[in-house]
């Protein structure tokens, strides 16, 4: 890799360029009897639309190192779509913070309802497995700006919960 590529690489990059959204549709296999959409279904969603930003923004691979509090807010039901919203919010050395934010949109009654928000943490490895830095990400507008410092304040909060439960 030449000096060039190097650069364009590791420049630092906005927030806006790790904003990702996918969309799915409620099947009945990713439902309960109840026809409400599978809590880990949920979770899986918002693990794949938060690698997704993360993957954009480092541009390697990243795998999943933790997933803050997660509370499911209203049901989902089968048929219903599910649109999630995720991007960088900070990035630390090897590892990034990702929010992402769960919608529901019933196209029938043309309504969209908040389902769930996560803030999970990604590392950056290499194809052998190593952790390796990630580029500085820049906040642009004063969401993202709240957000980057919320991230500083987070990341504190499971330091100190790490070290707890290692007592």
């Amino acid at each position: 890799m030449n000096d060039d590529a190097k650069t364009k690489l590791t420049r630092p990059r906005p927030v806006r360029e790790s904003i990702s959204e996918m969309t799915e549709i409620v099947l009945p296999n990713d439902a309960n009897p109840l026809n409400a959409l599978l809590g880990g279904r949920l979770m899986h969603w918002i693990d794949l639309a938060g690698a997704m930003a993360a993957h954009r923004h480092s541009r390697t691979y990243v795998v999943t190192a933790s997933v803050d509090h997660m509370d499911f807010l209203v049901p989902v039901r089968v048929g219903d779509f599910v649109v999630l919203r995720s991007s960088v919010n900070r990035v630390f050395h090897t590892s990034m913070e990702v929010g992402v934010k769960a919608w529901v949109e019933n196209y029938r009654a043309d309504r969209s309802r908040h389902v769930s928000s996560a803030y999970l943490t990604f590392v950056a490895i290499d194809a052998a497995g190593n952790k390796v830095a990630v580029p500085a990400v820049i906040p642009e507008t004063e969401d993202e700006r709240r957000r980057y410092d919320d991230a500083a304040r987070r990341r504190e909060i499971r330091r100190a919960e790490s070290a707890r439960r290692k007592k």
